[in-house]
């Protein structure tokens, strides 16, 4: 064989090549995208809101003591109710009744004091009177420095008798100081309600606790007749909820029943921790859902979540959550009448915007990427406000799918969804 034959024979083996692999290349680019189609269908749709928290009381009261002692008596247990008044424990009231004989003393010696004082105060007024008589009969009598001494001598018991009149005024003001912390070692209910708390044992010391509650609380009253939860909402989602919006509360002691509830409360103050927050970290508000109809087996800090209630919409067009999806819209007019290309590249750039969509399937399965508007938010659908009709083809899955689509692409149904749309037609 010659070496132009040769040179021949490659060459047309080469463009074999050639053409098998454009030809496979234009089978690869023409494949169709396996998608779930769906049609757009009109629904019910409800808007919410969920978050978790603990049921709690609406009023409840932690006792604490006001003076510091052992416990003597404790009649009360945990999970008992107990009525507005009702005995709670005593604190060891010697010392205080001690001090109470100790003042009661103090106020006698007082008011002695005092009778003493006008006692002194009178005969010094009645002497300094005989003498103003004696001077007016006679001037020779009394002697002008007596006349000043005595006056003096009714000046100093008058203010004696003051002073002595304000240590019995604050003697008595000890006095029923003292009887107040006498009063304060006998703890009664100040409601009515179960002792859902009890922290202490008969022999135990109370301690009052100014700077430290939870150390001073001796147990806890509260009022089990109104519940709420208080849930924590972020900061997304908080401006959706109203007072008086309705609620379903599924308490996690009672899995197989939900309650209802209605929003009493919106915190207008942010929940935060014990450390600072950084400017990345979520802001959560504190939403508080009152109980319509919660068990009476129900006990503080149980686990919670509500499902908030915002928005409803009845027969309204709809299309899955999945299906949106967002794509560059460059597709503007106002960039092309800029002057020069480097003026119309700049106003082009700087009108480029995101838009929402969903991508159509045509009847030739080539999808068309379209801008739509959406209004609430169900649980697996958005409500659809302009841009779609009823029956129109949507592609809803997959995620992946939709997230690589571009216009003009080819789609073809996934197997399970033609198998459930054959499966439909036969019912």
């Amino acid at each position: 064989m010659t070496r132009k034959v040769k040179l021949s024979v490659f060459g047309v083996v080469g463009v074999i090549v050639i053409a098998v692999i454009a030809i496979g290349a234009s089978k690869r680019g023409s494949k169709a995208v396996e998608v779930r189609i769906e049609p757009v269908e009109s629904r019910d749709l409800v808007a919410s809101v969920t978050a978790s928290g603990q049921v709690r009381p609406q009023t409840k009261v932690d006792v604490s003591s006001d003076v510091a002692g052992k416990i003597t008596r404790l009649s009360v247990k945990e999970g008992q109710m107990v009525a507005k008044g009702q005995f709670l424990l005593q604190i060891d009231p010697d010392q205080a009744a001690a001090v109470v004989l100790r003042s009661e003393a103090a106020v006698a010696s007082a008011q002695a004091q005092n009778a003493q004082a006008k006692a002194n105060l009178i005969q010094s007024q009645r002497s300094y009177d005989r003498s103003v008589a004696m001077k007016a009969a006679n001037a020779q009598l009394v002697s002008d420095a007596d006349m000043e001494q005595l006056k003096t001598s009714v000046e100093v018991n008058t203010a004696l008798v003051e002073a002595s009149g304000h240590q019995v005024e604050q003697a008595q003001a000890a006095l029923k100081d003292a009887r107040s912390a006498l009063g304060k070692t006998t703890l009664f209910a100040p409601m009515s309600g179960r002792v859902t708390r009890l922290v202490v044992e008969q022999g135990e010391t109370a301690v009052p606790g100014t700077f430290n509650k939870d150390a001073a609380t001796l147990l806890t009253i509260s009022d089990m007749t109104v519940l709420e939860t208080k849930v924590k909402v972020d900061e997304t989602d908080v401006a959706r909820i109203s007072i008086g919006d309705s609620a379903v509360v599924q308490i996690d002691a009672f899995p197989d029943t939900t309650f209802v509830g209605r929003v009493s409360k919106i915190s207008n103050s942010s929940v935060r921790g014990a450390a600072v927050q950084s400017a990345d970290q979520a802001v959560d508000y504190e939403v508080t859902i009152q109980l319509v109809n919660a068990p009476s087996e129900t006990r503080p800090d149980f686990s919670a979540t509500a499902k908030v209630i915002t928005d409803s919409r009845k027969s309204v067009l709809s299309i899955p959550i999945i299906a949106l999806t967002v794509r560059e819209n460059e597709a503007l007019s106002s960039g092309d009448t800029a002057v020069g290309l480097g003026q119309k590249k700049a106003a082009k750039d700087i009108e480029k915007k995101d838009v929402e969509g969903v991508f159509i399937v045509g009847e030739d399965n080539k999808v068309t990427f379209r801008p739509v508007k959406v209004g609430i938010a169900g649980e697996k659908h958005f409500e659809v406000l302009t841009g779609l009709k009823t029956g129109e083809k949507i592609v809803a899955g997959t995620y992946q799918a939709i997230r690589e689509l571009k216009d003009g692409a080819l789609v073809r149904a996934t197997k399970t969804a033609d198998t459930k749309t054959k499966a439909v037609a036969k019912t």
